[in-house]
């Protein structure tokens, strides 16, 4: 059995969404404050080409999307699972002008969550998004990350199409308070 070289590190799948993201042109990023995207927020900033912006809540990523694509820019939102509430009323914008739009959702109240106020939204983010006429792709395996937001990013941008890839707390990792 053979393990990953030590002088070839393995790459991040966090690092294979910044890729897409760039080779897809994404130049808007909006977030509201995620440690799940954390990584991926660091790279975006750290790139020149990229707009990031910090949002006080989800649904100004929404509108936030709305203007890069009708400025002639494409952006993507992130978000956690427990932003996503927040965002129905915005996500009729989408639906009504038929815009292309991109939403990378890490889960909450799944796989061993250990807040129970995470729990409802997180049972709800996938209905939430399909009743708002949102494409939903759901991603548990690292190795899924990359086709997932590819097919994500070129369905919304080739065909004007509303889709939102839920990132599993399974994949990024259970958060974990420990107790002092």
């Amino acid at each position: 059995m053979t393990g990953p070289s030590h002088d070839s590190p393995v790459q991040d799948w966090r690092d294979d969404i910044y890729d897409l993201l760039s080779a897809a042109e994404v130049r808007q990023v909006a977030y509201v404050p995620d440690a799940g995207h954390t990584r991926l927020i660091q790279r975006c900033e750290s790139d020149e080409a990229m707009r990031c912006v910090v949002l006080t809540t989800e649904e100004e990523g929404v509108a936030q999307m709305a203007g890069a694509w009708l400025g002639g820019q494409r952006g993507v939102l992130l978000m956690q699972s427990s932003g996503v509430g927040n965002c129905i009323n915005m996500l009729s914008l989408i639906g009504n002008c038929r815009m292309p739009f991109v939403t990378l959702v890490t889960m909450r109240g799944e796989w061993g969550e250990f807040n129970p106020w995470q729990v409802a939204m997180g049972q709800a983010t996938a209905a939430a998004f399909e009743l708002s006429d949102v494409l939903v792709y759901r991603v548990d395996d690292p190795s899924d990350v990359a086709p997932t937001i590819d097919a994500a990013l070129r369905l919304a941008f080739d065909a004007n199409t509303a889709v939102a890839v839920l990132l599993s707390q399974r994949l990024i990792g259970r958060k974990d308070f420990a107790k002092d």
